[in-house]
């Protein structure tokens, strides 16, 4: 069986779930043809069909588009690039799936020309299907499925792995030693859903609204073994590490316990609230090294308006906390959003100055997803293609990249954004003319050759260093 990843991005972002996907498929040798490295896939395609004969191939699509509005870097076109090179080797099944094609998984199938995905996780579904196949046995009672079918696509309902009683993943299917070097930190996972109502999030889509946890000693293990290999520098992948916070909590005694904070360090993205002085210090303890706040905006009426669950006296406890506490840390910021002004534009970045992030990420113009609730609210606003607060794609099912900026701040919301910062080199922004503090990750030049000088972590964190040449 043949895993294949299609990601290229630089700095190289390790391909966590084909890691773990691998270690439940039994039955099959498994290979994985990793594109992330290649000068010329379809080269490396060819060169891998003239030697090896397979029974199916699993495509994974783990971000659709960069998700920035002065990016707006589109990459199923290049998926599909690679699935007709794949298919013209070989008749044998072709299934996509991974968390960006879990958004909208029949439009992809439809682009691509493909049959056959799986939405939602793959350790469950993935292995009965194949066997289906191979078995010329009838799949479509196959959990998570998505298949073409006379009249465009049916989809079953997922099946959410139980994350509690699966075995430690191995790790050993990935070159992460490789990712580790050119890419400046590893990734792990402690728990997968996302309860939040973020009206723009796509999480939920793919991973689900119920949280569901590893067990403690499940991710000691992993942290283990990757340290073993070298990767001392690790990222939770988690949407939210510190949800809920006696996981975390139960986490970092785990690490702490096993006399492995000292030797690893670690970043996660994490709600502003919970967060307590208390949970802050068992993080330092455990090595954390920094942590990314998802908190949007600082404006009580726009965090509403974005569906959070908390206020600015929450943003301004939190930052007192880590500030308590030494915590290095971010604040990041979706800025434009449905009824953003140029006042609450201005009182979110005084904000920011006044409580004095290490680092604030600011992005201007949200992504609109299909299915979330953002979409939803769009298609409330009137015709799309008249709606005066969409840019980007022309697309009335938000396949392509749709970003919604409010209309309110006016044309040159870029400028006035860029004139609220004045200079400020604690605030990240994705402009092309943002240079080192530019924080569109998508081949960012100076973060591949400040990895490659020997920086480790986090990438807001290492732009933050060389800043201030640390």
């Amino acid at each position: 069986m043949l895993l294949v990843n299609p990601n290229q991005m630089k700095p190289p972002v390790a391909p966590l779930a084909l890691d773990y996907l691998a270690s439940t498929i039994k039955g099959f040798e498994v290979d994985l043809l990793d594109l992330c490295f290649s000068e010329d896939f379809a080269q490396e395609i060819d060169r891998y069909f003239a030697s090896n004969s397979i029974s199916a191939i699993a495509l994974t699509l783990r971000n659709t588009d960069d998700t920035h509005f002065a990016g707006q870097d589109f990459f199923v076109p290049r998926l599909k690039e690679i699935a007709d090179r794949l298919k013209s080797h070989t008749s044998a099944p072709l299934i996509l799936g991974g968390s960006g094609f879990s958004i909208m998984p029949e439009a992809i199938l439809e682009y691509c020309d493909l049959d056959l995905g799986i939405w939602g996780e793959g350790e469950y579904s993935l292995p009965m299907l194949v066997e289906k196949i191979i078995a010329k046995e009838d799949y479509l009672d196959v959990p998570g499925i998505v298949y073409r079918a006379k009249k465009g696509f049916g989809r079953n309902p997922a099946r959410y792995v139980d994350l509690r009683n699966m075995p430690t993943p191995e790790r050993n299917t990935v070159d992460n030693r490789r990712y580790f070097g050119e890419g400046g930190m590893g990734s792990i996972e402690t728990k997968r859903g996302c309860p939040k109502r973020c009206i723009y999030c796509a999480d939920p889509l793919g991973k689900g609204k119920r949280i569901r946890l590893r067990s403690p000693k499940s991710v000691g293990d992993e942290i283990e073994a990757l340290l073993e290999m070298g990767i001392d520098h690790l990222h939770f992948c988690d949407s939210e590490f510190n949800l809920p916070p006696s996981h975390a909590e139960a986490v970092c005694l785990e690490i702490i316990k096993r006399g492995l904070g000292t030797g690893v360090k670690w970043y996660a993205y994490c709600s502003p609230v919970p967060f307590s002085n208390e949970l802050a210090i068992q993080f330092k303890r455990a090595g954390c090294a920094g942590i990314n706040f998802g908190v949007d905006s600082a404006s009580d009426r726009m965090l509403r308006a974005l569906g959070r669950d908390f206020t600015i006296d929450d943003l301004e406890r939190t930052a007192q906390i880590c500030h308590r506490q030494g915590m290095v840390f971010m604040y990041d910021l979706l800025l434009g959003g449905p009824g953003e002004t140029v006042n609450s534009l201005r009182d979110t970045i005084e904000t920011m100055k006044r409580l004095s992030p290490n680092r604030v990420g600011a992005a201007l113009g949200i992504r609109v997803f299909p299915g979330t609730r953002l979409a939803a609210l769009v298609r409330k606003e009137g015709p799309i293609g008249q709606n005066p607060n969409l840019h980007g794609a022309a697309d009335e099912n938000f396949f392509a990249p749709v970003f919604y900026l409010s209309s309110a701040l006016g044309e040159d919301a870029q400028q006035y954004l860029g004139r609220l910062i004045a200079g400020d080199e604690r605030f990240f922004t994705a402009f092309p003319e943002a240079g080192d503090q530019n924080y569109n990750y998508n081949q960012n030049e100076l973060l591949v050759q400040a990895i490659k000088d020997g920086y480790r972590g986090a990438f807001w964190d290492i732009l933050r260093r060389l800043a201030e040449g640390g």
